[in-house]
């Protein structure tokens, strides 16, 4: 049974869209040459994502990784109708990285602005089926033009003070002709963010999250285990400079899945049709709060069962870019 999808190029150039079960072993999707189209169809067929894949002739996804090959598992014709989103303090001791940069802001006996936001998690991120429970953290990353793809470098712009990873899982959706959200899957993510500039001030939290992102290589369409365990960690030439490991899923979450979907998609604005959203879920894993400083050059690697592939990528930092405001 195919239980994931992947986005790459051919050796020509040419887009494919690939299927990938369980045991590792990947055909290319007849029909279809990239996952938006494929997603579409199925919302109009009234079927599951899985019912209309047709597997092709066989290929060899790993080879296509290390050949730098594979793109995100999801995009758009038009970057900008594919939002990238997040919500963050959603993850059991998410919280003390953050009260780390934000306790200075505080009386050091009253509880932070982050950790009054975690706590209204754990007091109510799981309401009852049908209930509506507390409002997370929420942030905008940028559109599709912001998503790196697997391999590819995570590029840091010139003014950025840190480039951080954020190891992450990430929830993909398209939205149905009628304007009903479709949830297609889930993967894993790094959501790379600015945490000194963050820890300056947590009103730069928006600024910080200004960044550019990856996730991928897979796009899983089972829903995730409610327990998922894997590691982060950063290459520095030969050596491995951090290493640790990061829960994710809801049994490691104040919040579930549900209810971070229902304040996400609760604003009209995000429930236009044939828009693509990608939404990264929080973590409990910064290295960054290990007092790690990264430096370009340095690859960030992430990688958690069920997902069968890593997801990699270098810090490159961009060139400086001038910006000039014209009068007409």
């Amino acid at each position: 049974m195919p239980t994931r999808l992947l986005q790459l190029t051919s050796r020509d150039g040419e887009r494919q869209v690939a299927v990938m079960d369980d045991d590792g072993a990947a055909r290319l999707v007849e029909g279809f040459t990239a996952v938006y189209p494929l997603a579409l169809h199925a919302i109009a067929k009234g079927r599951a994502l899985r019912e209309t894949i047709a597997p092709g002739d066989p290929i060899d996804i790993r080879a296509a990784l290390a050949e730098g090959r594979v793109l995100a598992p999801i995009d758009h014709p038009d970057p900008a109708h594919l939002l990238v989103t997040g919500t963050g303090l959603t993850h059991l001791g998410s919280a003390e990285g953050r009260d780390k940069m934000h306790r200075d802001l505080a009386d050091a006996a009253a509880l932070t602005d982050s950790m009054k936001m975690f706590r209204l998690g754990l007091d109510g991120g799981k309401p009852a089926p049908g209930a509506i429970g507390a409002q997370p953290e929420w942030f905008y990353k940028g559109d599709g033009d912001s998503v790196t793809a697997p391999g590819a470098a995570l590029q840091s712009p010139a003014f950025a003070l840190d480039g951080g990873e954020e190891p992450e899982l990430v929830g993909i959706y398209l939205i149905g002709p009628d304007g009903a959200p479709w949830r297609l899957g889930f993967a894993l993510g790094n959501e790379f963010s600015d945490h000194v500039t963050e820890r300056q001030n947590y009103l730069y939290l928006a600024h910080s999250k200004l960044r550019r992102c990856a996730f991928g290589p897979e796009l899983l369409l089972d829903a995730p285990p409610a327990d998922i365990r894997g590691t982060s960690r950063i290459r520095r030439g030969a050596e491995v400079i951090w290493e640790k490991p990061f829960l994710s899923g809801e049994d490691n979450m104040c919040h579930s899945i549900a209810n971070l979907e229902h304040h996400h998609f609760k604003y009209a604005q995000f429930r236009r049709p044939g828009d693509a959203h990608v939404h990264f879920f929080g973590t409990a894993t910064l290295s960054f709060s290990d007092d790690v400083r990264t430096k370009p050059g340095d690859v960030f690697e992430i990688e958690a069962a069920p997902f069968l592939l890593p997801l990699s990528n270098a810090l490159q930092e961009a060139p400086p870019q001038a910006v000039t405001v014209r009068s007409l």
